[in-house]
């Protein structure tokens, strides 16, 4: 069902300044003639199976970077031989009602109406940063101000409010927009990492335009979901823009069984959902779906050598207005292979399996006293720590632990902080994995750490 794993080991063994340059070498020199096709394959694929990650390795767990499916792979490769673009209808027919048939699909799930609508991304970044720009000219708007002509000075004191959780991406996406870093609020969250209503009601109270509150469903590191019902509540009475980060969390909906951690998506005037996390495709595949089409008003761009007026009147327009790139590859191609091969089911069993490896996960750890488990396993992830005799050391052998794992090849985890203490994360996403392989990848880990606590102690 998965790529076939092509090297053993989930990372390449050494340094990475060695790594890298060792698989530079093997590429050469830029050759006068060339090698021709097979030998250049030939050599890219030795390269590449030598010294890049293996995600369908077992102990690969540390990113939201799934093993992708073959059928999206050989459908991304089916897309790439037609070289189709999605901006004008007649750069690739096909391959825009392929990403309207996904679009619908999605928004379906999402449980928008008729009249939504959606876009697919180079990533979930960039579907955020789309969506504040929507939620930015809408708040204008509402002003009576143009921020395309008259720049974004012309919006009083703008603010956008995400949990202290939430991804890094929306401050980028604010500075991109020209409304700064500093115009994101924080909101306070709960003990279990969600948004707190009524300090997002109070930060509201505060002053400011709000362009737009940001709830996230799905948190990197605890897969947390705000309460959407009751951030859309408070967004609705301020008239603010609601978008949520569902990068992660979207594919909960593919599962009967979690599929109600994200009820209330709903609600949303816009919703990022990275396929290429929950949903084992090739990156990229990050789509942001709109509850209303008209939402895309603020894009709309006529070119008289893409589509002109008069050609799009007959018919005859794309996808340009509905995003900021304009040459667009089509990466709906493979999410529509991937939904009529496994259909909703298939893919919720793969995510119902990814769950259960996490919630074993994290019953392993929590019962081990060599661990601290410190959250987790609400979608596929668990955060932990690697129990040190000196507390003072702690963070240092987390972090040292992980490194010597790197180095040695042996497993891939990930390392993040939780209330400025250096923590270590397992992201399951391989539903292949088994449960022994969560019991020898955390002999590993528990070998690694004692390794780096021996090491510290031994330079004390």
């Amino acid at each position: 069902m998965f790529a076939a794993s092509p090297s053993g080991r989930p990372i390449p063994a050494g340094r990475p300044a060695d790594v890298l340059a060792s698989a530079m070498g093997r590429l050469g020199e830029l050759p006068e003639h060339g090698l021709g096709a097979n030998a250049a394959l030939a050599r890219l694929t030795e390269v590449l199976a030598e010294y890049d990650v293996d995600l369908a390795h077992p102990f690969a767990a540390a990113h939201l970077q799934p093993p992708p499916l073959a059928v999206a792979v050989a459908a991304d490769a089916l897309a790439a031989a037609g070289n189709a673009s999605l901006d004008t209808y007649d750069s690739g027919p096909a391959a825009i009602a392929v990403e309207r048939w996904v679009v619908a699909a999605l928004t379906g799930l999402a449980g928008f109406g008729p009249g939504a609508d959606g876009v697919f991304t180079p990533g979930g970044t960039l579907s955020n940063l789309t969506a504040l720009l929507l939620a930015r000219d809408a708040a204008a708007a509402r002003l009576g101000v143009d921020v395309r002509s008259d720049g974004v000075a012309a919006l009083p004191d703008p603010v956008v409010l995400c949990s202290e959780a939430a991804h890094f991406s929306v401050q980028r996406a604010c500075a991109a927009l020209g409304i700064g870093e500093h115009a994101v609020r924080p909101v306070a969250v709960d003990p279990l990492r969600r948004m707190r209503p009524d300090a997002l009601d109070s930060q509201l109270r505060s002053g400011g335009t709000p362009v737009a509150v940001v709830a996230t469903a799905g948190t990197t590191d605890f897969g947390s979901v705000d309460p959407l019902h009751e951030v859309a509540e408070v967004a609705r009475e301020h008239g603010a823009w609601l978008h949520v980060d569902a990068a992660y969390g979207f594919g909960a909906l593919f599962s009967a069984k979690l599929a109600g951690l994200v009820d209330g998506l709903s609600l949303a005037d816009s919703v990022t959902a990275d396929l290429h996390k929950i949903g084992w495709q090739p990156a990229s595949a990050s789509v942001l779906l709109v509850r209303s089409a008209a939402s895309f008003g603020a894009l709309e761009r006529s070119v008289a050598y893409l589509n002109p007026e008069d050609d799009r009147a007959e018919g005859y327009d794309g996808t340009l207005g509905r995003t900021l790139q304009t040459t667009r590859r089509a990466d709906a191609v493979k999410v529509a292979a991937t939904l009529l091969a496994l259909g909703r089911a298939g893919l919720g069993a793969l995510v119902d399996r990814c769950h259960e490896l996490a919630r074993h996960a994290a019953g392993l750890i929590a019962a081990d006293p060599a661990f601290e488990l410190v959250g987790g396993a609400t979608l596929t992830t668990v955060v932990f720590r690697y129990r040190t005799a000196d507390e003072s050391r702690s963070d240092e052998v987390n972090a040292r632990l992980r490194r010597r794992l790197l180095r040695s090849g042996e497993a891939l985890i990930g390392r993040t902080e939780v209330d400025k203490a250096t923590c270590l994360k397992f992201t399951l996403l391989n539903p292949n994995a088994r449960e022994a392989d969560l019991v020898a990848l955390l002999a590993l880990v528990r070998e690694a750490g004692s390794a780096a606590e021996r090491l510290l102690e031994g330079v004390a």
